[in-house]
């Protein structure tokens, strides 16, 4: 079955930096786009970023932009979301999705537990 481990959330100072990591199995990783979403307390969810299957395209939202870069690793299958210069309002719960298709991140049908990442000093 479709499995979706996030890691690498915990508590960064504001500017600071941290990692996360989802690693997926279940399907064949290569084959679907996959994407990054989050949800901070009492709002609803947004979606962060997303990366072809083939890692050729990317994209992320504009609160992030310049900030939070995606990436994948198909040999690892594990997909990364690097972020820096972290500010309290990116405290959320992120979560690793995968996409319903190869170069389509906004169609997705399997969800990680989500990893907690909290911004503060």
């Amino acid at each position: 079955q479709v499995q979706l481990v996030e890691s690498g959330g915990g508590l960064a100072q504001p500017g600071g930096s941290l990692r996360l990591s989802c690693a997926a199995s279940g399907f064949t990783f290569s084959s679907y786009a996959m994407s990054w979403a989050r949800q901070a307390p009492g709002k609803g969810l947004e979606w962060v970023s997303g990366i072809y299957s083939d890692g050729s395209d990317t994209s992320v939202a504009d609160s992030v932009k310049g900030r939070f870069t995606i990436s994948r690793d198909n040999a690892k299958n594990t997909v990364y979301l690097q972020m820096n210069s972290l500010k309290p309002k990116d405290t959320a719960l992120y979560y690793c999705i995968k996409g319903k298709y190869s170069s389509n991140w906004y169609e997705y049908d399997y969800w990680g537990q989500g990893t907690q990442v909290t911004v503060s000093s």
